[in-house]
C-alpha cells in the first residue's frame, strides 16, 4: 500500500510538472506591465458576440458566423465563429496579457484539456443581462454560461487539483461583455421591453441581473473581474439605418440608454468593491474610445464609419453577410465596422491598445 501511495503521489507531481511546463511554453510574451511577482494565468470570458469565438457554431440560431466572409483576415483565413474579419477583443486581451494568441471557445470540439489552463470564452452572440434577450435569439444565456463554467472548474480540478485551480481562478481575469443586445434588440428593435419599461426602469432591470451575475462569479472563485460598459449603440451602422433618419445619423435615444446603463454600472461596481473587499471589480469604458474612432476616424487612419465592410454595410450581419458576400469590401482596414454591428479587427485593436494597461493597473 505504501508503494502504491508513493506511485500515485509521484504520478500527481508528474502531471502538475507537465501542466506547469505547458503553461510556460505556450504563453506569449506579456505586453502590459504587471507588478513584480504578480501573474495573470488565465482569461475567462462571458457575454455576447463581441467576445464569442464560436460558441454559437453548433446552436440552432441565426446568430452565428462560422462561414465566409467572417474570419477572412484571421491566420489561415478560415471562419471560426468570431463576429469579425479577424481577432476579437478577448484575443487581443489574452495576447496583451501574455496568455495566448487566440482565446478558444469552450464549446469548440477541438478544445484540448491543456487549453483549459489559460482560460476560455463561454460568450454567446446575441446574449445579454436581460434573461429575455438570449431567448429571443435562441442562444446561451448567462445562466447557461455559468453552468458551463462550473463544468470547466470541475475539469480543472481533475487536472491540476483544488489548490492550483483556486490560484488560476483567483489570479485570472474574468471578462464580462454584455448589455448591447439588451438595449439594441430587446428594448429598441424588437420593442418587447419598450412596451413594459421606460429606459430608466429597463436599465435598472439590466443592472439587477448583471449584479447578481457578478456576485455568482465571486462565489465561484473570481477575484479579478473586468466588466465592459455599453458602446455608443446609436452609432452602429445597423442602428443608424433603423433609427437614424434619412441622413442615417447616430440614434441618440440608443446612446442615451447606453450612457444611462454605464453610469449605473459604474456605481454598482463601486458598491460591490466595497462589499467584497477581496475582489476587484474594474469598469472598462468602451463607449468613449469607440465613439472617438467614429467621430475622428482620420486620427487613426480610418475612412468609413457609417457602414460596415460586408455587404452594403448598412443592415447586414451574420447570415446576411454570407448572402451578400460578393459586395463585401476588399480592404477592411479603412473601416471601423466589419458588419453593421461589429467592429473590424483593426478597430478592436485600437480600442484594446488604448484601454488595456489602465484596466490592468486597477487590479493591483
Amino acid at each position: 500500500m505504501v508503494f502504491l501511495s508513493m506511485e500515485v503521489l509521484s504520478s500527481s507531481w508528474i502531471i502538475v510538472f507537465f501542466v506547469s511546463a505547458f503553461m510556460i511554453l505556450c504563453s506569449t510574451e506579456a505586453r502590459v506591465k504587471l507588478p513584480r511577482n504578480e501573474t495573470i494565468p488565465a482569461l475567462i470570458v462571458f457575454g455576447d458576440s463581441i467576445v464569442d469565438p464560436g460558441n454559437n457554431n453548433n446552436l440552432s440560431t441565426l446568430v452565428k458566423c462560422n462561414f465566409v466572409p467572417y474570419g477572412r483576415d484571421l491566420t489561415g483565413g478560415s471562419p471560426t465563429g468570431r463576429f469579425s474579419n479577424g481577432k476579437i477583443p478577448s484575443d487581443f486581451i489574452a495576447e496583451e496579457l501574455g496568455i495566448r494568441e487566440l482565446l478558444p471557445a469552450y464549446s469548440n470540439p477541438a478544445l484540448q484539456p491543456s487549453d483549459l489552463l489559460t482560460g476560455v470564452s463561454f460568450a454567446s452572440g446575441g446574449s445579454g443581462f436581460d434573461p429575455l434577450t438570449p431567448k429571443i435569439a435562441s442562444v446561451l444565456s448567462l445562466s447557461d454560461q455559468l453552468e458551463m463554467f462550473k463544468e470547466y472548474v470541475g475539469k480543472l480540478k481533475a487536472m491540476v487539483g483544488e489548490e492550483k485551480t483556486k490560484t488560476i481562478l483567483s489570479k485570472g481575469v474574468f471578462l464580462v461583455v454584455a448589455g448591447s443586445d439588451d438595449i439594441a434588440n430587446s428594448y429598441f428593435v424588437m420593442g418587447i421591453r419598450k412596451r413594459q419599461y421606460d429606459i430608466p426602469a429597463y436599465t435598472d432591470l439590466m443592472l439587477s441581473s448583471a449584479s447578481s451575475f457578478f456576485k455568482e462569479l465571486y462565489g465561484l472563485g473570481a477575484r479579478r473581474l473586468a466588466i465592459a460598459g455599453a458602446p455608443p449603440l446609436g452609432c452602429l451602422p445597423s442602428q443608424r439605418s433603423i433609427a437614424g433618419g434619412r441622413q442615417r445619423e447616430c440614434a441618440e435615444d440608443y446612446n442615451t440608454a447606453a450612457k444611462m446603463f454605464n453610469t449605473k454600472l459604474i456605481s454598482e461596481l463601486d458598491s460591490l468593491h466595497s462589499n467584497f473587499s477581496q475582489a476587484k471589480f474594474v469598469y472598462i469604458d468602451i463607449y468613449s474610445p469607440l465613439l472617438d474612432l467614429i467621430q475622428n476616424p482620420q486620427k487613426s487612419g480610418f475612412e468609413v464609419v457609417d457602414k460596415g465592410c460586408c455587404g452594403t454595410g448598412r443592415v447586414e450581419a451574420a447570415v446576411l453577410c454570407r448572402l451578400l458576400d460578393p459586395f463585401t469590401c476588399k480592404n477592411a482596414s479603412s473601416y471601423v465596422f466589419w458588419d453593421s454591428y461589429h467592429p473590424t479587427e483593426r478597430a478592436y485593436k485600437f480600442i484594446i491598445d488604448e484601454i488595456i494597461q489602465k484596466c490592468v493597473d486597477k487590479f493591483f
